[in-house]
């Protein structure tokens, strides 16, 4: 089965220099995509298309660029695309986007942008040869009224010309399944298409809050206690022992995705190679050693 990974706009100097170490690594495991996440109101755009183009020109990884809707205009939005084109990017994940602040503030479009993000990906399709991709949510977005909503609302996006999905991270592989059978069952040509889901695995306390931050749900609590047990009363956490369960848990997910065909397995690394690659070589993929930087 293939895998894929997603990078984080760095922040600074040594965040970048992390985000290229990584980017190494894994070029030697050839995933078969890497994407950029895009800040939320598109608060990193200039380091996201930087980046972005970077990983495009100067690695054997074919680069997903992310692009979001919220806080542009239609004009900065071609402008965007027109930048990813002129790097040779012509993969997009295309992204309605939170508000900035407050991911679960009230949404507002802006006043010469698109409402949704089905608009979105008529918009790139309609700007060239562009493969576009779209966000799913195995436990239902939280601004849908139900999960039925939100099973129109991608059908919707795929319709426009979305040709797979990523779903958002989750930790409980039924949820993943009853999305794949819901969109399946309300529109069986849509439902064809690939829903790939986001994994994390879990290395601290501390990921265990930026999980649940990225994800927009609780952890399970069955899976919070392994890990609280694994910390003890170690009031560093006993990182350790705690990143040890975490890489447990993620290989058990994987696993059990690989089991019930999932199309990819697409890895959130916060710009780290290693716990990605250690949760790989417990599912058995040949992992080499990387190369020196260039």
């Amino acid at each position: 089965m293939p895998f894929s990974v997603e990078f984080n706009p760095p922040r600074d100097a040594a965040a970048e220099a992390r985000l290229w170490r990584a980017a190494r690594e894994f070029e030697c495991l050839h995933p078969a995509f890497a994407s950029v996440t895009y800040g939320a109101g598109g608060s990193t755009r200039e380091r996201t298309a930087r980046v972005t183009g970077q990983l495009a020109r100067e690695t054997t990884l074919l680069t997903v660029a992310h692009l979001t809707a919220v806080g542009h205009s239609v004009a900065e939005l071609r402008s965007i695309m027109g930048a990813y084109a002129d790097a040779g990017i012509r993969n997009i994940l295309a992204l309605r986007g939170d508000p900035p602040g407050d991911v679960l503030g009230d949404w507002v479009r802006h006043p010469e942008g698109l409402e949704y993000a089905e608009q979105l990906v008529s918009m790139v399709r309609g700007l060239g040869d562009f493969h576009v991709g779209v966000a799913s949510f195995p436990q239902g977005h939280h601004r849908s009224p139900d999960l039925d909503s939100d099973t129109r609302f991608l059908i919707a996006k795929l319709r426009a010309g979305a040709e797979y999905s990523i779903t958002q991270m989750f930790f409980e592989v039924d949820h993943y399944l009853r999305l794949r059978d819901r969109v399946a069952a309300a529109d069986p040509i849509e439902g064809a298409k690939p829903i790939i889901p986001e994994l994390m695995p879990i290395t601290s306390l501390r990921t265990v809050e930026r999980a649940e931050e990225l994800s927009g749900r609780p952890l399970p609590r069955h899976l919070v206690a392994r890990l609280e047990k694994a910390a003890g009363n170690d009031p560093e956490g006993n990182r350790d022992a705690v990143r040890a369960v975490g890489i447990e848990i993620a290989t058990e997910i994987g696993q059990r995705l690989i089991d019930e065909g999932a199309p990819c397995l697409h890895f959130i690394t916060l710009n780290f190679a290693k716990a990605t690659t250690e949760v790989l070589t417990n599912l058995g993929y040949r992992v080499a050693p990387a190369s020196a930087p260039a």
